[in-house]
């Protein structure tokens, strides 16, 4: 059966659900949304096929994914728990990109530079995107990335990042979860974050 094509709009977001990366979260969707761009997590995948098929489903219907290694773990310590769902994700983009490449668009992005070179040596070579951890680092990369005319000024996005940074434990309030990555809180996220976009 043919692929159907890529929604030129949307950017598969393979991030960490915790709640270290909340505000990098935030601004990751409020980010794409100030550039006209919609976001997709793995968390709004309904029931039904086996979850790994799913989630390749999702890759292949966006134009582009944003891998965030940032919260892989570099621990020497043989009790930590190691972090295997976001470079499984990664390892399938690149191989979909790969026998699609005018279909899909990947980036990798971290915290710091040369820490990709310690989590993921297999990408040496690969330019990963820097947000230094920050929000703000978040939305000055997206804009970067993103070379969109008329995209907003990352002043401005910093200012639509704060509208809806506030609003998000109401947001979790009205869905009764403290799970800020659920399926629910999610789609009310990128509503607001909508919202905020459309009122620049």
């Amino acid at each position: 059966m043919p692929h159907q094509p890529a929604d030129p709009n949307s950017v598969f977001l393979n991030i960490p659900y915790d709640d270290e990366f909340r505000n990098i979260y935030i601004a990751y969707v409020v980010g794409l949304y100030q550039l006209g761009l919609v976001p997709h997590l793995t968390s709004e995948i309904p029931g039904g096929k086996r979850r790994l098929d799913r989630i390749f489903d999702l890759i292949k219907s966006c134009r582009y994914s944003i891998h965030d290694l940032s919260r892989v773990e570099l621990s020497s310590n043989p009790a930590a728990t190691p972090r295997f769902n976001m470079p499984l994700e990664l390892g399938m983009t690149i191989a979909w990109a790969e026998l699609s490449p005018e279909s899909h668009t990947w980036s990798v992005w971290e915290s710091s530079p040369y820490r990709l070179q310690l989590s993921t040596s297999d990408l040496n070579g690969t330019d990963p995107n820097i947000h230094y951890g920050t929000a703000e680092g978040v939305l000055s990369e997206l804009r970067s990335f993103f070379v969109f005319k008329n995209a907003p000024t990352v002043s401005q996005m910093l200012n639509a990042f704060s509208l809806v940074e506030r609003k998000t434990n109401k947001i979790q309030a009205t869905a009764g979860t403290n799970n800020l990555y659920s399926a629910a809180v999610f789609k009310d996220l990128c509503f607001v974050s909508l919202i905020a976009a459309n009122s620049e």
